[in-house]
């Protein structure tokens, strides 16, 4: 694995495939997009990793964000056309402070035009280009925590806001929405992701730095930013299999093991030495089945 701090102006895509180049790697995925102006957190996965992206795009995300009030754009962010302005002069920082505790917890977001969800298999973003619009399903999403970071009056009044949040959450959606209840509309400005899951902005590397040490051949320092598989999953609870039940999960059959958790989910699993073998998940006999098993040992 690699935590990449994605660059303002690339798509989550581009930031994949110069990474992918830069490691000669065969195979690779991400694990949940970032818009173009977005910068920050992105866990990118090779190899046998990949098998564990699922459980990253899941993950919950911490965002800040800078929201521009009284201009409402096509795409939600800087980066679209302005298609509605009005002045945010009368906003102030109680009305702000009095309008956020209603997007606290479990709320309903209608996704963004511009999105790569599909409709009859084309992107969303592919139809609002064309100057189509559809009808879209309103989602539940739940935000854990918005936090009010600082708020500038003005014709054009700033809200820079901290947001975590569970998979699916639109930033730009929320900023609109917010914008509404004020009255006076809104727009993401700036937007980045501090952290995926249990990766940090501390775990992150520059997409420059990767480029320059492969400029410079140092491929042991390239190889030293890389992060074990077992980093996707650390948050799942351990359980230690023996080497002959190993051999029969990666047979793909579900094995008994003697610490299984007391409540059925998804376990991490190690063998006797320690070492990351795969995911499995407590069945409803007490057993452990295979889900994702890594095809050769990993060290931690």
């Amino acid at each position: 694995m690699l935590v990449v701090d994605k660059p303002p102006g690339m798509t989550s895509n581009g930031v994949l495939q110069r990474a992918k180049g830069i490691l000669f790697a065969a195979k690779a995925g991400h694990t949940g997009s970032l818009d173009p102006l977005a910068t920050g957190v992105l866990p990118l996965c090779f190899g046998e990793t990949t098998k564990l992206s699922q459980y990253l795009l899941g993950a919950d995300k911490e965002y800040v964000t800078t929201v521009v009030l009284g201009v409402r754009t096509d795409t939600g962010d800087a980066d679209g056309q302005a298609i509605a302005t009005c002045s945010a002069a009368g906003i102030s920082l109680p009305d702000v402070e009095a309008a956020l505790p209603g997007f606290r917890g479990l709320i309903s977001q209608i996704p963004p035009m511009y999105s790569a969800l599909k409709r009859g298999g084309v992107p969303l973003y592919e139809l609002a280009r064309r100057g189509e619009e559809v009808d879209r399903e309103a989602r539940e999403v739940t935000i854990h925590a918005l936090e009010l970071l600082g708020f500038e009056p003005g014709e054009r009044a700033l809200m820079r806001l901290r947001v975590r949040a569970s998979k699916g959450t639109y930033v730009r959606t929320l900023a609109e929405d917010i914008g509404a209840v004020l009255g006076c509309g809104a727009h993401v400005a700036q937007l980045r992701r501090i952290a995926s899951g249990q990766f940090v902005e501390a775990d992150a590397v520059p997409l420059e730095r990767l480029q320059q040490l492969r400029d410079e051949g140092d491929f042991d320092a390239l190889d030293a930013l890389m992060l074990p598989p077992e980093r996707a999953v650390q948050h799942l609870p351990e359980v230690v299999v023996a080497e002959a039940g190993l051999f029969y999960l990666g047979q793909g059959q579900a094995v008994m093991v003697a610490n299984v958790p007391p409540e059925r989910g998804t376990v991490r699993v190690v063998d006797a030495d320690g070492v990351f073998r795969g995911v499995g998940e407590i069945t409803d006999d007490r057993r452990v089945a295979p889900r994702r098993m890594m095809a050769a040992q990993v060290a931690r």
